[in-house]
């Protein structure tokens, strides 16, 4: 496996950070404290062609490799601190429209993805439930079938995007006796009689990246509004969460670069009793870690993207790069605070605002137990 970056590859990383720097880090600080989505900036973002790029042309993406894919998000994380935006751009990627793209009918595929390719409308997901979180497919959340309808009936928490989401990807229970062989993907758009979104969640991180409830109240979709076969809805929710899980951290992977320059440049410049905190074995180890971690994390990563790219399984590979990038981000986030000291603490300095962000990592597309039972399973335990 050979993982170095062409020179295609290595020019649109050069590329894609200058976009960023510039386009996509304005008043970050003021729109974290007020919870600000950016619609100019996700449009921006489509326009580059980053949300399309790993889709086909057809459907307005670029036909990209997810191995460049990989590249690119890593790039964007270098390049803007809005790790918010990132978030809800790879949330919308990864498990909406994968989903559609791999499950969908030729017509849902026509109707959604170049919409979401090109940032017209924006796509949310509809898993979690207010009593299923990591037990995914213990839904209350029904579909019953009406003729040549369905009937949906339940309320989904958690879902980023959902307040300016214009399509929805919903899972509900066709059949109750079933478990998870008895839920059903449907494809619901905002204005579906029926669906309502509540009010924006407040939440500790990623403040810009919008998240709410769906409340299905006798919501009537049509049958070609299903999402693959009936009861086939375990399959696609895993599928979605295997790429998510492979590609969502490459933006942190980013981030975890520039926070480690920016720490090596203030450890060189800060003193302390007459010398550089930098010539402090305290201080540098720190900064070491950070950069083993980062290290380590890159690699776990494009493995997981090589091996989507070459139809290797890369369940377990997922989960593992999952777990460990998601994890070693939090801890270098608390590394560089304490590096920085007061300062690090302060919202000026936006560490404290990183770290926010990060501790999501270790939560959504499956918490960190969720992903050490993953792990176990592939090893036969």
């Amino acid at each position: 496996m050979d993982f170095d970056l062409n020179e295609d590859q290595k020019a649109m990383r050069k590329e894609l950070i200058a976009f960023a720097q510039n386009e996509l880090n304005d008043d970050m600080i003021g729109r974290d404290k007020a919870g600000l989505f950016s619609r100019e900036a996700w449009k921006k973002c489509c326009d580059f062609g980053i949300t399309g790029f790993p889709f086909p042309a057809e459907y307005g993406g670029s036909d990209g490799d997810i191995v460049t894919t990989t590249a690119m998000m890593e790039a964007l994380g270098y390049g803007s601190k809005d790790a918010g935006l990132l978030f809800s751009i790879n949330a919308q990627m990864w498990s909406v429209m994968m989903p559609i793209w791999r499950f969908g009918t030729e017509e849902q595929r026509q109707r959604y993805l170049p919409g979401l390719c090109n940032g017209d409308i924006i796509g949310a997901h509809g898993m979690s439930e207010p009593d299923s979180g990591s037990d995914a497919f213990s839904l209350r959340t029904t579909a019953v079938k009406d003729g040549d309808n369905y009937v949906l009936n339940g309320v989904k928490t958690w879902c980023s995007n959902a307040p300016v989401g214009d399509v929805f990807i919903i899972f509900a229970n066709t059949d109750k006796m079933g478990g998870f062989m008895g839920v059903t993907a449907f494809v619901v758009d905002r204005d579906t009689p029926g669906l309502k979104v509540s009010k924006e969640i407040s939440k500790m991180g990623l403040k810009t990246s919008p998240m709410g409830e769906v409340i299905l109240e006798d919501c009537v979709v049509p049958a070609s509004a299903r999402l693959g076969k009936e009861r086939q809805g375990a399959k696609i929710f895993n599928d979605s969460m295997e790429w998510e899980r492979a590609c969502i951290l490459g933006f942190n992977l980013g981030a975890m670069q520039r926070q480690l320059e920016t720490c090596v440049k203030y450890a060189n410049e800060r003193q302390q009793f007459k010398k550089p905190i930098s010539q402090y074995q305290s201080v540098s180890n720190k900064i070491v870690d950070m950069k083993v971690r980062l290290e380590t994390s890159r690699w776990l990563l494009y493995k997981v993207a090589w091996a989507k790219q070459n139809n290797v399984d890369g369940t377990m590979d997922a989960a593992i790069a999952k777990l460990y990038l998601s994890e070693a981000w939090v801890q270098s986030c608390l590394d560089a605070i304490q590096i920085h000291g007061g300062y690090g603490y302060t919202t000026e300095y936006e560490l404290e605002r990183e770290l926010r962000d990060a501790v999501g990592g270790k939560l959504y597309s499956g918490t960190s137990e969720i992903q050490r039972n993953i792990i176990a399973r592939a090893l036969g335990m």
